[in-house]
């Protein structure tokens, strides 16, 4: 574990030097390696004197050609599942954006993407105070056009480029960006006796473009074998809205494959409620 005692500073130097600079990892992929935080690893860069790479993903430099990827990862699709979720690519200039209420979600983006930009607050859906990370990058912009992203995505998104291998990691980023892991105790029938007490579990995910989830749900059927349901959560509203969900008996097929290996990004809140379904069927 990196540490901040004199005693280990060179050797902690000698460690960041090694993984950041030759091995060009991002600050959340060393910050996994070590069991520290993103911040801990800035701060330690700093403390160490070594130059932070300048503004803009990374990722760019070390994954990208001219044409797309040169190899995807864990981290990568996460992203892809988080941006083609919450995210937003603008229709001219290379903008990116990245929206949540959760600053440890935006923080592990920007150490990902090794992106040092500060993160704005906006206002988010029902008059909550949201975060916000932009920045500028043509060639991530151009490549997440290239594999099925697109501006104004939320109504026009259909099935990306996601390679099998890393489809799970692409899911996880979308239900931690735009998805919800229901856990509760169900009592309704409780008054009428005792025993009818149950626990619910279901994983779901919303998007307005039903071409998406329709992808999603047969992807998730051929390489975990569950279905789920689609159901229309428009109600009043004008524009549409879609809801892909799994019940608990698929949610336990579904949750051990989302959220194998702790060094594999997510936001933690949902990572606690997915872990004490882990032992489910494999």
């Amino acid at each position: 574990m990196l540490c901040t005692d004199s005693s280990v500073l060179a050797l902690a130097a000698i460690t960041l030097h090694r993984l950041y600079v030759t091995e060009q990892l991002s600050m959340a992929e060393i910050a996994r390696r070590q069991t520290c935080s993103a911040s801990t690893v800035r701060r330690q860069l700093h403390a160490s004197a070594i130059p932070i790479r300048p503004r803009g993903p990374n990722v760019t430099q070390r994954r990208f050609g001219t044409s797309g990827p040169r190899a995807w990862s864990a981290d990568l699709a996460w992203v892809v599942g988080l941006m083609a979720s919450d995210g937003n690519l603008a229709r001219a200039g290379h903008a990116l954006s990245l929206t949540s209420n959760d600053v440890e979600l935006l923080d592990s983006v920007r150490g990902i993407l090794g992106i040092d930009n500060k993160l704005g607050r906006v206002c988010g859906g029902w008059g909550t105070a949201c975060h916000r990370l932009q920045w500028r990058d043509r060639t991530f912009h151009g490549w997440l056009m290239e594999i099925g992203l697109t501006p104004r995505k939320s109504l026009t998104l259909g099935p990306p480029a996601i390679p099998d291998e890393y489809f799970a990691d692409f899911l996880r980023g979308c239900i931690d960006g735009d998805g919800t892991i229901l856990v509760y105790t169900d009592r309704h029938h409780a008054a009428r006796k005792s025993t009818y007490v149950y626990q619910r579990l279901y994983v779901s995910l919303v998007s307005a473009s039903r071409p998406f989830l329709d992808w999603v749900q047969g992807t998730v059927a051929r390489l975990r074998g569950v279905r789920g349901t689609i159901y229309d959560k428009s109600g009043r509203r004008h524009r549409p809205m879609w809801t892909l969900r799994y019940a608990k008996r698929e949610s336990l097929r579904l949750l051990p494959w989302l959220y194998a290996g702790p060094e594999r990004p997510s936001l933690a809140r949902k990572r606690a409620r997915a872990e004490p379904f882990m032992a489910g069927p494999k």
